[in-house]
């Protein structure tokens, strides 16, 4: 039973849901908790998912303990009575721990898909560093990305026997999406679209950029803007108040200048392809951009996907307003830079992560839900 409730779970739990639908030898029943909901429920339908079970624990200005406890409650009447063999939790958010919690008080196995990722600051980001180690404690199997991922684990002592490296199945949902082409809703990105215009693709949301450091961001954008004016930004807002009143005023007359509601991730990954640059504190972004061959500029002092950052496809550059502007601009015109980034290997995998996962559920539960008779070994990705 795959559990998850935010947009990114759900992207990235798609393609596995999608697999394990055409396996022969396991049902699938789709259990999804509402953080999210409205984005949640477009990529369901994105993904033709139609979920088995919904706990529709929502709220507005819903606290961290508040979607802790709803989630924990409402899967703990779920698994009493639907007792699933096993229990799907993706990545680092309140929903997968929760879930994973509840799983585990009634001794269901729990398989933790992209398990391993670390930053090393447990308020870095927050609370997804501590969600994800928490999660870690209670799996069964651990389907990590990569493996420096992999070594993660095994640092904390978890047995490697437990651990298989997959790839990461954002890869897999974006090349399926990207497919599509999905129509924009929003005229000035078809226009943009049209002109073929040199796009620098923005996403800001971190809980600990929040403040001064977000503040920057908006004027190092409005900086660029003024000194690139053939150049498009392009920011879609985050729902959060706090963000908007950080970047907005500095940047909302600039012409050169697209903020937009939030998209709808179809849409989202027809912008990305078409970007030349994405500037970003988000987690995903830097694993889904390498393979379009557009280079990432993190604006945060750490990342828990260090690979983007040794491969060359992503850099890390912090939050300084001096910085964020120097690097744009260095990137906007050193053409062997750019090659560099843009050209390089994605070490996120090749669109395979979704059927390397469950033929790795499949093994673990041949053996009982624990171990995955050293299927990491075999994995073309070790």
């Amino acid at each position: 039973m795959p559990v998850y409730g935010t947009r990114p779970e759900a992207i990235k739990m798609a393609p596995i849901v999608a697999e394990l639908r055409r396996s022969e030898d396991m049902d699938c029943f789709v259990a999804v908790t509402g953080q999210h909901r409205s984005m949640l429920d477009q990529v369901n339908r994105l993904f033709d998912i139609i979920p088995d079970h919904d706990l529709n624990i929502f709220e507005p200005g819903q606290s961290l303990n508040g979607i802790l406890s709803r989630t924990i409650d409402g899967l703990d009447k779920l698994f009493s009575v639907n007792r699933p063999d096993a229990v799907l939790v993706q990545g680092d958010t309140t929903t997968s721990t929760a879930a994973a919690m509840a799983a585990f008080y009634h001794r269901i196995p729990v398989v933790h898909v992209e398990a391993g990722l670390r930053s090393g600051d447990p308020f870095s980001p927050f609370p997804e560093e501590g969600n994800r180690k928490i999660t870690s404690q209670l799996a069964s199997l651990h389907l990590a990305p990569t493996s420096a991922s992999r070594d993660n684990l095994i640092r904390e002592n978890v047995p490697p026997e437990d651990i298989v490296i997959t790839g990461n199945t954002v890869i897999d949902a974006l090349l399926m999406t990207v497919e599509k082409q999905v129509p924009f809703t929003d005229s000035r990105l078809e226009q943009l679209a049209a002109e073929g215009s040199r796009i620098l693709l923005v996403t800001t949301h971190r809980r600990e950029n929040l403040g001064e450091a977000m503040r920057g961001m908006g004027r190092a954008l409005a900086r660029i803007a003024e000194a690139e004016p053939n150049l498009q930004i392009v920011l879609p807002l985050h729902m959060n108040p706090a963000v908007r009143a950080a970047v907005v005023p500095a940047i909302q007359d600039k012409p050169n200048v697209t903020l937009l509601e939030p998209l709808d991730y179809g849409e989202f990954c027809r912008l990305l392809a078409m970007s030349h640059i994405v500037l970003t504190d988000s987690g995903g972004i830097q694993e889904e951009a390498p393979s379009l061959g557009v280079p990432v500029l993190v604006m945060r002092e750490n990342t828990e996907r260090p690979e983007a950052v040794e491969a060359g496809v992503a850099k890390l550059i912090g939050t300084d307003e001096e910085r964020l502007v120097a690097e744009v601009t260095t990137l906007l015109h050193d053409e062997k830079l750019y090659a560099s980034m843009s050209e390089a290997t994605n070490p996120y995998g090749d669109g395979t992560a979704a059927s390397l996962s469950v033929a790795a559920v499949s093994v673990s539960l041949r053996n009982g839900g624990r171990r995955s008779a050293h299927a990491s070994q075999r994995s073309p990705l070790t």
